[in-house]
């Protein structure tokens, strides 16, 4: 059915379907990565690098990272080519915005003129969608830091974590359950890191297959930066450690659930014999030492039915409970 409306982007299929649209899309589907994490100190756009042969020349270039002006950058995925021509169409917009009213252009304005040219390309024959996705940062005086997302469709939407190309679902899922709102920028970053190591399919993250860039107001003054090699692997390292100090917190929260049942049940002999009293006890003070080096592990592994272990241990024996 599809092959008989898929040759035109002017027409439409009984189901209502643009089909040239949505190949657009699949397209894009299996283009690198790209994350954007807005943070209440400024935005942080990641990107995996698709191209990382050693040959290559990389300075003072970037594969996914546009400055579209001053005060807005964008990341994309898709078809560069594409990309070059709706970036090139996005400058020149801010541009004439700056020159005729002597002040930046809103950043919505700018996406959404941007937009109406994409959407263009899908209703006039004898032309194609753009294969290519946008994610936008930018500040402006009216709304602030603003993030948003667009499609070869021309719909665009604000969004304070989002994430476009390969792997966007998996993407979507992490951030969902770990941005937040109130984080900073150290966050955010922590976070992209966390969501391309996820989605990418490398097992290794390091600077040559990764592109940052945070946009932030330093002084009054917007100022977007590229991140360089030796601060991304610093980063990467952060947020390995980090990772890992989560799951050792959660395994030792779950091990003293454990212990802290046992050592109940076994206080709740009347008479214990003179084997299990210092069982007990050899138990109980590894309890005490881990609940003062642990206060966060404690609080999320069930304080009370650890605090009721120890104070038991006191009076049974004599222990200083903590």
């Amino acid at each position: 059915m599809a092959r008989r409306y898929d040759t035109r982007t002017t027409i439409f299929s009984p189901e209502g379907r643009l089909f040239q649209v949505e190949y657009a899309m699949e397209a894009i589907s299996h283009a690198g990565t790209c994350v954007g994490v807005l943070s209440k100190e400024g935005i942080v756009l990641a990107a995996e690098k698709k191209v990382t042969s050693k040959l290559l020349e990389s300075k003072g270039s970037s594969e996914k990272m546009y400055r579209l002006d001053n005060h807005v950058a964008a990341s994309v995925a898709g078809l560069t080519a594409d990309a070059n021509i709706v970036v090139n169409y996005a400058r020149l917009t801010a541009q004439r915005y700056l020159i005729q009213y002597g002040q930046p252009t809103p950043i919505e304005q700018l996406v959404q003129t941007v937009c109406d040219l994409k959407q263009g390309y899908t209703q006039f024959g004898g032309l194609r969608p753009f294969g290519v996705s946008f994610l936008y940062a930018g500040w402006d005086q009216h709304l602030g830091f603003q993030l948003y997302k667009s499609d070869p469709s021309g719909n665009y939407g604000g969004w304070m974590a989002t994430s476009i190309g390969a792997g966007h679902q998996t993407a979507t899922s992490i951030l969902k359950s770990d941005y937040k709102e109130d984080g900073t920028l150290k966050d955010a970053l922590i976070l992209a890191i966390k969501v391309l190591s996820k989605t990418m399919d490398s097992t290794v993250l390091d600077h040559e297959k990764l592109e940052f860039g945070t946009l932030t107001l330093v002084d009054g003054r917007v100022v977007w930066k590229l991140l360089e090699g030796p601060v991304l692997d610093s980063l990467i390292k952060e947020a390995d450690l980090k990772a890992a100090d989560k799951d050792a917190a959660k395994k030792s929260a779950d091990d003293l659930n454990k212990a802290a049942k046992a050592l109940k049940s076994r206080l709740s002999d009347s008479k214990p014999s003179t084997a299990e009293m210092k069982s007990v006890v050899a138990q109980a003070t590894t309890l005490q030492s881990f609940v003062a080096t642990h206060p966060v592990a404690l609080a999320s592994a069930g304080a009370t039915a650890v605090k009721t272990a120890l104070a038991k241990i006191e009076q049974s024996f004599g222990m200083p409970a903590r």
